[in-house]
């Protein structure tokens, strides 16, 4: 491994040193945020190198390190730009109209298959390397995770105000019983390479969650609801 990759970054030396400040330096950084996400899928964090990077691309480690502090800067470029991607995706396919059940079971769906099916490399690197305080990523990664559970946690916010979802649960408590058991099947498959059904897992996932977090005499309560539209409706319909 090339020394200077491996080398840790000061905390104040980890940002990126040159903005995309022309098209061409903005198409040079996308080129180089490629093919580091290829290599550090490949790879995982301590065995990617700076050096094959440049290698693959086709132009010196020097160029990487005008836009990039080091591999530790590089590779949280690439982890951030892969999680917008998928919070971009979630946010596009989410069923607004539908019933808070059903968006939250579309995102545990979509959150599993857009891991399993298309980052599988990505979440191998983030599970078993970024995730715990202490290595190379774990503390750097909080805000990002904290800002990729935004959506889900807007959700539930929604579900507590408007009284499906219960009140005497904190929210991030919540997001735990959610992403936990998730995290839990990415493990296994990414890790583990233990194979999954991914809608069998997120609809058996919803079937036991969906009762905890709704709150008492909800279903009731949307029952009564209903009838009230429906009502209503007839009433409208007969004038």
């Amino acid at each position: 491994m090339n020394s200077r990759s491996a080398s840790p970054q000061p905390a104040a030396a980890r940002v990126r040193r040159r903005p995309a400040g022309s098209a061409k330096s903005a198409q040079r950084i996308a080129d180089i945020v490629r093919a580091s996400r290829e290599v550090f899928s490949n790879r995982g964090y301590e065995s990617a190198t700076t050096t094959e990077i440049a290698e693959r691309l086709g132009i010196s480690e020097a160029t990487i390190f005008t836009y990039f502090a080091g591999k530790r800067d590089l590779c949280m470029r690439v982890i951030e730009d892969w999680y917008d991607e998928i919070i971009a995706r979630i946010d596009e396919g989410m069923p607004r109209k539908q019933s808070l059940r059903a968006q939250l079971a579309y995102l545990v769906r979509a959150h599993l298959r857009l891991f399993l099916v298309q980052g599988t490399g990505m979440c191998a690197l983030v599970l078993s390397e970024g995730r715990a305080k202490g290595q190379p990523l774990g503390d750097e990664l909080v805000p990002l995770q904290r800002r990729y559970t935004a959506p889900l946690m807007d959700l539930l916010a929604r579900g507590q105000t408007s009284g499906e979802l219960r009140a005497d649960v904190s929210l991030r408590l919540m997001r735990s019983m959610i992403y936990g058991p998730m995290e839990h099947i990415l493990w296994e498959a990414v890790v583990a390479h233990k194979p999954i059904d991914i809608d069998a897992a997120a609809d058996e996932l919803i079937d036991v969650l969906w009762p905890m977090l709704q709150a008492p005499r909800a279903e009731l309560a949307a029952l009564r609801r209903m009838r009230s539209q429906v009502i209503a409706a007839a009433d409208a319909a007969g004038r």
